[in-house]
């Protein structure tokens, strides 16, 4: 995958976690990127979720923890409308 695709990927996503969590700031973001477990801890914080319903609701936004990968929806990459499962964004 190139790292242009990557890094689109990560603005849609974190795009997506804003919208859905206004409580957390850019920089919550930008660490995010590198460990999903602070994302975690942080929604946890702003919104008094469990560790559980927060991983959950991540997951249903499509960001998956350590050990996982991400699907990522590219139909306008692909045209074809399915997901693909690409590489981990938090390197």
């Amino acid at each position: 995958m190139s790292n242009d695709i990557a890094k689109g990927d990560w603005k849609q996503l974190s795009g997506a976690i804003k919208h859905t969590w206004g409580k957390l700031t850019d920089d919550d973001l930008l660490r995010a990127k590198g460990d999903g477990e602070y994302l975690v801890g942080r929604l946890q914080e702003y919104y008094g979720l469990t560790k559980a319903k927060a991983e959950q609701s991540l997951h249903e936004l499509g960001y998956k923890l350590r050990g996982e990968q991400r699907r990522v929806a590219t139909s306008d990459r692909r045209g074809s409308g399915d997901d693909v499962t690409t590489e981990r964004l938090d390197r």
